[in-house]
C-alpha cells in the first residue's frame, strides 16, 4: 500500500518505529491530493511549503528523541471556517477571502500540539449554512461516489477529502449535522462530540456567536476508521483556557455491551428502504457482538428537531442575518429563505419558553439514555440528497428538514453522535447513526468498533469521474 492509503493509527505506528518519515507521509498525501482533488474540489487552500516544513520539523523531533504527540506526523485537513495562521478564514464567503488569520483556532492548535500536520483546507458552503457544499468563492465540492449527490454540508470538503485519501483525518464542525451528514453522504465515519468536549475558540471572531449556536456547535473529526476517530478526539480535546464553555475531557471507561434502542420510524418519519436495511444490518452486527436490541422510539424526536429549527433561525435572524444577506451568495440566500419559511419568529417570551423546553427535552432524553445507553437511528431518513435540493422551494426545504430530524434533534440536546458507514446500494452510500448520553462518546466508539469488525475496513476510493 502507498502511505496515503493508510490510517492515522497505522501511520503513527510506522512513524514512531522510524519505518516511515513524516516527510514521506505528508508527501504521499500531497501527491494524492494532486491526483484526486481536481475531480472533487475538496481542498480549496493549501501551503505545501509550510506543510513540508512542518514535516521536516517533525522528523527532526524524532531524531532528537523528543516526546511525541499522539498524531505525530499524521497529515490532516482543516475546514476553511476556523482560523489557521497564515490562511484566510473564508467560511466559503467571497467577501472574506482576505480575512487572514494571525493565529490558530483552539482546535487547530490542539491538532498541532498532538503532532498532526495540516496539509490543506477543505470547502464549505457560504457561512457553513447548507447541507450542500458549494459557494461563489471556492466552487462546488463533488461527492466522490456520485457527482449527482451532495457530499453533504457543511463539512462536505472534509468528508470528500477523507473518502478519497487526502489525509486520514479531517477536521469538521457540526451545529445541525455538518459532520455527521457529510460522513453519511460520503461513506466515512464522522463524530459530533458532546458540546463542551472540544474547545471552539476562533481568535479572529469579531463577535461572539448567538447563544444557541454556542450551545450546539461543536468541533470534531471525520475519518475512515473508528480507531482514527478515537485518536483525533483525544487530540482535539486538549484543554484551552480561551473557551469558557469547555469541560475537561473525561477518561474513557470500559463498558460491557448494552441495551440498544433501535429507532426505525417515528411519528411523521419513515426511513427509505436502503436506510432501514442499514439499520437492521447494524442491529444484527451489534447483536452478534452481545448487545441487546429493542425497537423503541426516543422521546419527542420531532419536537426536538422543530426546537432546533426555531431557536437556530431566531438566533440567526437576530445576530447573523444582516451579515449573511450582505455577504452570502445566491445559493445561501435561497437556502436561508427556505429555512426561515419553515420557521417562525418568536416573541421574547416565546423564545425564553423555547429555551426552557430545551432543558425539559434534555431531561427526558437523559432518562431515556439511562434506560437505553445507546440509540441506533438513521443519520437521515433519506438516502443522500441530489445536488441543490435546497434550491427548489419551501416544500423542498421542508423535506430536507424532515429527513435531517435525527441530526437536528440530537444537536439541540448537545448529545454526541457518530455517523457509521454501512454499505453502498447502487453506488450510493448508506449508514447509521449512534447516539449516547453526554460525554459518553466511548459508548458510540465501542459499538462502532463492533460494527466495523464485521462490516470490514474502509480504504480510500478513487472518485467517480462522471455519473
Amino acid at each position: 500500500m502507498e502511505l496515503w492509503q493508510l490510517s492515522a493509527t497505522e501511520l503513527v505506528r510506522l512513524i514512531a518505529g522510524k519505518d516511515v518519515s513524516c516527510t514521506e507521509a505528508v508527501t504521499s498525501c500531497l501527491e494524492r491530493m494532486d491526483s484526486v482533488n481536481p475531480v472533487i474540489n475538496a481542498v480549496v487552500d493549501q501551503d505545501r511549503v509550510r506543510s513540508l516544513g512542518d514535516a521536516a520539523d517533525a522528523d527532526a523531533a524524532i531524531a532528537r528523541n523528543d516526546v511525541l504527540g499522539i498524531l505525530h506526523g499524521v497529515p490532516v485537513t482543516i475546514k476553511v471556517n476556523v482560523d489557521q495562521a497564515g490562511h484566510a478564514t473564508t467560511n466559503g464567503v467571497f467577501a472574506f477571502r482576505g480575512h487572514m488569520a494571525q493565529e490558530d483556532s483552539a482546535v487547530v492548535a490542539n491538532l498541532r500540539r498532538s503532532g498532526a500536520i495540516p496539509i490543506g483546507r477543505t470547502n464549505t458552503p457560504a457561512f457553513s449554512m447548507r447541507w450542500f457544499t458549494d459557494n461563489r468563492l471556492h466552487g462546488r465540492t463533488y461527492n466522490p461516489h456520485d457527482r449527482r449527490l451532495t457530499p453533504g454540508g457543511s463539512s462536505g470538503g472534509a468528508a470528500a477529502a477523507v473518502a478519497s485519501g487526502i489525509g486520514p483525518i479531517a477536521h469538521g464542525n457540526d451545529q445541525g449535522g455538518s459532520i455527521r451528514y457529510p460522513a453519511y453522504a460520503c461513506g466515512v465515519y464522522g463524530l459530533r462530540p458532546s458540546s463542551g468536549r472540544v474547545p471552539a475558540f476562533n481568535p479572529s471572531a469579531r463577535d461572539e456567536r448567538p447563544p444557541i449556536i454556542q450551545a450546539t456547535s461543536v468541533q470534531g473529526p471525520l475519518a475512515r476508521s473508528v480507531s482514527d476517530l478515537r485518536l483525533a478526539l483525544a487530540a482535539m480535546s486538549l484543554p484551552d483556557v480561551r473557551d469558557p464553555m469547555l469541560i475537561s475531557p473525561l477518561p474513557p471507561s470500559k463498558h460491557k455491551p448494552h441495551t440498544v434502542a433501535l429507532c426505525l420510524a417515528a411519528p411523521g418519519y419513515k426511513a427509505d428502504p436502503e436506510v432501514e436495511s442499514s439499520l437492521r444490518l447494524a442491529a444484527k452486527f451489534l447483536t452478534n457482538a452481545g448487545y441487546q436490541i429493542e425497537e423503541v422510539e426516543p422521546p419527542r424526536l420531532r419536537e426536538a428537531a422543530d426546537l432546533w429549527l426555531a431557536l437556530t433561525m431566531n438566533d440567526s435572524h437576530a445576530m447573523l442575518e444582516k451579515t449573511m444577506l450582505a455577504g452570502g451568495d445566491d445559493a445561501l440566500l435561497v437556502a436561508y429563505k427556505g429555512m426561515m419559511g419553515n420557521s417562525t419568529l418568536l416573541s421574547l417570551e416565546e423564545y425564553i419558553r423555547a429555551q426552557a423546553k430545551r432543558v425539559t427535552l434534555q431531561r427526558e432524553w437523559a432518562v431515556f439514555l439511562h434506560r437505553y445507553p445507546l440509540l441506533l437511528l438513521p443519520a437521515s431518513w433519506k438516502i443522500p440528497f441530489g445536488i441543490d435540493l435546497d434550491q427548489t422551494d419551501s416544500a423542498g426545504m421542508c423535506a430536507i428538514l424532515d429527513a435531517q430530524s435525527p441530526l437536528l434533534s440530537t444537536a439541540i440536546l448537545s448529545l454526541p453522535g457518530l455517523a457509521v458507514p454501512m454499505h453502498s446500494v447502487n453506488g450510493i452510500p448508506s449508514g447509521v447513526h449512534l447516539v449516547a448520553g453526554r460525554f459518553n462518546e466511548d459508548l458510540c466508539f465501542d459499538a462502532a468498533d463492533a460494527i466495523e469488525a464485521q462490516r470490514g475496513e474502509i480504504r480510500p476510493m478513487n472518485p467517480v469521474l462522471a455519473s
